[in-house]
């Protein structure tokens, strides 16, 4: 049994899949009026088994689903330098660079803030500024969605939902609540510290961390070396819920690595640059006057040896304002490469140009401050009083986007756990 195709074309198209000797040309009285239509276009016969074929091909693979990247940051005051490059700076590259079709949300995340003791009326305050910084390093509510966790009251409900799923062992392995204590990273719940000291939504904070990111369906996550192991916590939820609950259910995230920005403390290169930190001349913020800046770099410490080199490990100090120059440095300069700069060749002969550590302070003073001034002149700008009504705009249009991206799991969620109506 034979089956007759008319169609200009279909020879060049078919034979790559039949061999010659599978192929005929005729023409057939009951393609007639179809050939007599196209000029007389050549007829393909084929056998039934090669029309089987032909048809049971596998299919294109579909193309994969649109991302969703998910990050969040606590409103803890105005953000300093580090916050700025591991993170706002990075947000702000991620949106710029999204294929279309992607889903960017970054989330001011409130709840988390409360698990340390703060003073009372500053976090609203937090919450402000650090929605101005958002908006001042170029966040665009609308390419991204940007709100406030506690305005989605879905990530609570989550949760408690996983929560009920988590292993306590793997969460008491867990270092986020060593470090808040300042206990090692070997301690356990059986400690004195803890055991006095612990509160529960500081031991189950990787529990909403994870909450924050399935919720959304997230399939993209940024995070740092210090933000792995609440990543991987995050994919043991989806595990457990998934074996619990029979099905795929949640999403797994995959881990978006983001160069490493670390940025030390002023006054002491061995630690992290901190808002914490007592002395203010280790730290320098979005909203620090261009006085100010200079006066913390050029006071930052060094060493004794005059001449500018890049050595972490001897130089500490000398090498944290090289690196810092090197992260505003517009022609993505290498710490080692600004040091050699230092020295150039001219004619043959090596000359000496500005090798001290005053001017490189100077250095980075200037590089700081070419990119750092209008993102502080914008932050003040959404600070001022006419703004407000913009900003709770963005917060109350940026909530309702996120509640309805995270109702979408809850209800896939409560239908399976039977929570469902």
């Amino acid at each position: 049994m034979k089956y007759s195709i008319a169609r200009a074309g279909a020879r060049q198209q078919l034979l790559g899949s039949f061999g010659p000797a599978e192929l005929s040309l005729r023409c057939s009285r009951s393609t007639t009026r179809s050939l007599l239509s196209h000029a007389a276009a050549p007829t393909l016969t084929f056998t039934l088994a090669q029309r089987r074929r032909f048809a049971s091909s596998p299919p294109s693979d579909p193309p994969p689903p649109p991302k969703v990247i998910f990050s969040g940051i606590q409103p803890t005051g105005v953000p300093h330098l580090g916050n700025y490059l591991g993170a706002l700076k990075q947000w702000k590259r991620m949106q710029d660079e999204a294929e279309p079709g992607t889903t960017l949300l970054f989330s001011i995340v409130d709840l988390h803030a409360i698990t340390m003791p703060r003073r009372q009326g500053t976090l609203a305050q937090g919450k402000r500024e650090m929605l101005a910084a958002l908006l001042a390093v170029g966040l665009d509510p609308q390419r991204s969605i940007i709100f406030y966790q506690s305005t989605v009251p879905a990530h609570s409900e989550l949760q408690w939902i996983l929560s009920c799923t988590a292993s306590m062992g793997y969460l008491s392995r867990m270092t986020q609540w060593k470090d808040k204590m300042s206990m090692s990273t070997t301690a356990s719940l059986q400690d004195d510290g803890a055991k006095t000291r612990l509160k529960h939504g500081l031991f189950s904070y990787p529990i909403l961390q994870a909450a924050d990111i399935l919720v959304h369906r997230a399939t993209h996550v940024p995070v740092g070396d210090d933000q792995r192991q609440h990543l991987e916590f995050a994919r043991e939820c989806v595990t457990n819920f998934n074996h619990a609950y029979g099905g795929a259910h949640l999403v797994v995230p995959e881990t978006m690595v983001s160069p490493a920005k670390r940025v030390m403390s002023l006054r002491d290169p061995s630690k992290k640059m901190s808002k914490s930190d007592p002395d203010p001349l280790s730290t320098i913020t979005l909203s620090d006057p261009p006085s100010q800046v200079s006066k913390k770099i050029m006071t930052a410490l060094t060493d004794s040896t005059p001449t500018v080199s890049y050595d972490p490990v001897t130089r500490p100090g000398v090498s944290n304002l090289l690196e810092l120059w090197s992260h505003f440095d517009p022609d993505q300069r290498t710490p080692a490469q600004l040091a050699s700069d230092f020295i150039t060749n001219a004619d043959s002969s090596v000359v000496v140009r500005r090798n001290h550590l005053g001017a490189l302070k100077a250095g980075v003073v200037e590089a700081v401050e070419a990119e750092m001034g209008g993102i502080r002149e914008r932050y003040f700008e959404f600070l001022m009083p006419e703004k407000a009504g913009y900003l709770d705009e963005i917060i109350e249009e940026g909530g309702r986007k996120a509640r309805e991206s995270a109702e979408e799991t809850m209800k896939i969620v409560r239908e399976a756990v039977g929570l469902g109506a």
